[in-house]
């Protein structure tokens, strides 16, 4: 029992240590933050600290006095040395400011009039942010505007990029204001100017003449899925749109092995249990474990199966090479080399034996027959149909040089 008591007079003073650490903690954090310039840290746990108390800390609340006036002079005086600046882009920086001095009242607002238990009333002296947040967001959103119309006259040159920027200053005007003048008559006069226009054809120079339905297949691989923000691709070039960009399949070879059948013919053995056969001693008696009962063993016996094996195939490739030309300037930019395969294939296999001997590849190639083969053509257009995805990786992949 003494044992037990003095465990448990030590346990209730290591927590009472750890409760005085933590109350120390708490009671120079604040005012540490404060000493350090860490104003906005200090002032939300001193906020969390005195919200709901009906007696207040009196050094809580001259350390939040304290750190509020410091972090209100600091922002200003950088707001301040940003305005004098006289540089334009400074605006949002500037409105980021006076938005983090709004946050700063408001949270300290509900606490007012703040009182310590001693009776000394604290004094906050708040910024009429307001007027300072209209002039900074008119001055920031303005900014952006005129940014974005010297960037949409030189776009009007052909410079797709500076488009694009202007449409991205166009858009950020947003996060100020809802509607701003011409804002989205703008954004979409950007919007064309920087989208990029690219015909995707396909070209034989095979020594062979393709069917109509393989470039058909081919060019309706769906050019819309490559399509992007910037990006527009057609099948077929369109009327009153200029091209920036062609993109050419072009079909170089075309390969076919002939149609073959190959048979032959293997045996199929496997070493499989068929019942089982007792163990017996030297004189032929049967022999018997611990409990009595005979011992048995399985038996293990050969099963062979002869399988007669019929194999089918024919395969068509097409090779080709993926062009990228500038189609301003008349030039080829990049060159990659593609290429399809179909393959048809068919096994049909018949046995004789024993059909446990039959390996699992053999199984499922039992009962099939010999089908007839398909077409060249019909080859072709599966080669096309597997070079499609190949064709629309490579686009995909080369977005850096269109």
């Amino acid at each position: 029992m003494l044992s037990n008591s003095i465990l448990s007079n030590r346990r209730s003073l290591l927590g009472a240590l750890v409760s005085f650490i933590l109350f120390l903690s708490a009671c120079a954090g604040p005012q540490k933050l404060v000493e350090t310039g860490d104003y906005d840290h200090a002032i939300s746990i001193l906020v969390k600290n005195l919200s709901g108390k009906k007696k207040k800390k009196a050094e809580y609340v001259q350390a939040l006095e304290i750190a509020f006036e410091k972090a209100t002079e600091r922002d200003m005086r950088a707001a301040d040395r940003l305005k004098e600046e006289n540089r334009a882009e400074n605006w949002d920086n500037v409105l980021d400011i006076y938005r983090r001095i709004r946050n700063r009242q408001e949270l300290i607002e509900p606490l007012l009039p703040l009182v310590d238990k001693n009776g000394i009333k604290a004094e906050f002296r708040f910024v009429k942010v307001d007027g300072l947040e209209k002039e900074a967001r008119e001055n920031a959103a303005n900014y952006l505007y005129e940014r974005g119309l010297s960037l949409l006259e030189q776009a009007k040159g052909g410079d797709k990029n500076a488009a694009r920027k202007a449409y991205s200053s166009f858009e950020q005007i947003s996060q100020y204001y809802t509607d701003y003048r011409e804002r989205q008559t703008l954004m979409r006069q950007a919007r064309v100017l920087g989208t990029t226009h690219v015909l995707m054809t396909v070209e034989n120079n095979a020594p062979v003449v393709l069917p109509e339905a393989f470039e058909r297949e081919l060019t309706s691989m769906g050019v819309r899925d490559l399509n992007d923000k910037w990006t527009t691709f057609y099948a077929k070039k369109p009327e009153d749109i200029e091209i920036d960009y062609r993109v050419i399949m072009r079909i170089t070879n075309i390969d076919h092995t002939p149609s073959f059948v190959k048979e032959r013919e293997y045996e199929d053995v496997k070493e499989i249990e068929d019942g089982f056969e007792y163990v017996l001693d030297q004189n032929g008696n049967v022999l018997r474990d611990t409990a009595g009962n005979d011992i048995k063993v399985p038996r293990k016996i050969l099963v062979r199966a002869n399988v007669l094996e019929s194999y089918q195939h024919k395969a068509a490739k097409v090779t080709g090479r993926l062009e990228f030309y500038d189609h301003h300037r008349r030039e080829l930019i990049d060159s990659q080399p593609v290429s399809a395969e179909a393959i048809f294939e068919n096994y049909a296999s018949t046995f004789r034996g024993d059909r446990r001997a039959l390996s699992e590849e053999t199984c499922r190639r039992i009962g099939n027959r010999p089908v007839p083969f398909p077409s060249e053509e019909g080859l072709l257009l599966s080669a096309a149909e597997r070079l499609k995805p190949v064709v629309k990786d490579r686009i995909s992949r080369s977005r850096v040089i269109i």
